[in-house]
């Protein structure tokens, strides 16, 4: 009777301490649960404030400051860099192990007088916690998806030009120099061609090499082999948006004369003032061809003299159908193609300034980028600004490579 007594006992018991049980184990594991993003959150916390004090040292100027958050070689390959913001945001920590962990972050900097807002990129940052219970900086690399920084190859070194800031990694002050010269020629240029709020000044940023170049785009060299410079920025931004970088590649633009130097920098300004009239709408040809036709507008060259693989094949008596499309315009080793497709849309965009007026060129070509999607874009500017049809436009352009270059 006792032994059924205690099974019954024990029975109602167990059944209440089989629930609070539940309870204490539900409420251990929430506390344990609670510890263990209690330390995940403080180490985060302790995390973000070594970045705070890191940008802090970075726009301070302040080495003693930089070294004491770990990883001091980055300062020396910044401090050329005339920095009006920087800051990082931790977006995820992933502890490693033995005081040890990897931090996503977000790197957002503004140069001065340059960036009217702020230019982000993703970094991953190595990190270790030492003795002393705080964290420091082993090392910081781009994030995986991400192109490189400047600094990232090297010591940056700084040109001011009136409308220019030259960037360099292993180049000279002389030919970072010439550099700031060429671009301060290229800003009035593209000014009184495409007049418009710009902001008239331009950032250059010149590697040591191809390979620093393409390192900086995130792309293989093989894709800019043979291609003097690119511009990087947001098409169809607000002029709140980040400057537009122009980025050389050393490699083809010095054996360039002076001439082409010249033309492929204003080009590249080009791309920088009509940043914010450029959007998904605007086929290559036409915002490809628009540089090129600020580029040589005020050189005095013949069509002949710009136009020569396109002049090749009107000799041998055969002249485009149609003008270009984006796809041709792509960098697959086919360099007559790929110069073919620039010279057309030079030419197309120069009919256009002859026949109708450089001011409705510059109409046509911020109608097209008003309208937000390709699809009937060049068909209602041509109709809204020229007066024209694609049909007419076409006819009108093959003709108009047929006199300027037969």
């Amino acid at each position: 009777m006792a032994g059924r007594r205690r099974t019954w006992d024990a029975r109602g018991g167990w059944r209440v301490r089989f629930v609070a049980l539940w309870l204490l184990v539900g409420s251990l594991g929430g506390l344990v649960a609670c510890d263990s993003r209690s330390e995940t959150d403080t180490a985060s916390a302790d995390v973000q404030q070594l970045l705070d004090r890191r940008a802090a040292a970075v726009l301070a100027g302040d080495a003693p400051a930089y070294a004491r958050t770990g990883a001091p070689a980055e300062f020396t390959r910044l401090r050329a860099l005339p920095l009006a913001a920087w800051s990082y945001r931790l977006t995820a920590l992933h502890p490693t192990g033995d005081g040890e962990a990897t931090a996503d972050v977000q790197l957002s900097y503004r140069v001065e007088g340059i960036d009217k807002a702020p230019l982000n990129t993703g970094r991953t940052l190595s990190l270790t916690e030492r003795a002393d219970g705080h964290w420091y900086v082993d090392a910081d690399r781009p994030a995986r998806e991400a192109g490189q920084q400047l600094w990232d190859q090297g010591t940056v070194t700084a040109v001011r030009g009136t409308h220019s800031l030259v960037l360099g990694v292993g180049q000279s002050t002389r030919t970072l120099s010439r550099y700031a010269g060429l671009a301060d020629r290229a800003v009035p240029l593209v000014t009184q061609a495409w007049g418009g709020a710009w902001t008239r000044r331009i950032v250059v940023l010149v590697p040591k090499s191809l390979d620093g170049m393409a390192a900086l785009l995130g792309s293989p060299a093989s894709s800019y082999r043979g291609i003097a410079a690119v511009t990087t920025g947001e098409t169809g931004g607000s002029v709140r948006a980040p400057a537009d970088r122009i980025i050389v590649n050393p490699d083809a633009y010095s054996v360039l004369g002076d001439f082409g130097k010249q033309v492929v920098l204003t080009h590249e300004t080009t791309h920088v003032a009509t940043r914010t009239a450029t959007s998904a709408a605007t086929p290559l040809w036409l915002s490809e061809g628009y540089a090129d036709w600020v580029g040589y507008r005020s050189t005095g060259r013949t069509p002949t003299q710009v136009a020569p693989e396109l002049a090749r094949v009107v000799d041998s008596g055969e002249v485009p159908d149609a003008l270009p499309v984006d796809a041709d315009f792509g960098f697959d080793g086919d360099g007559a193609k790929l110069a073919r497709a620039y010279e057309s849309g030079w030419l197309a965009c120069r009919m256009i300034a002859d026949r109708w007026g450089e001011t409705r060129l510059g109409e046509f070509y911020r109608a097209v980028g008003a309208h937000g999607t390709r699809a009937g874009a060049v068909e209602g500017a041509l109709a809204d600004v020229l007066g024209t049809t694609p049909k007419e436009f076409t006819a009108l352009w093959r003709d108009y490579v047929r006199a300027q270059l037969g």
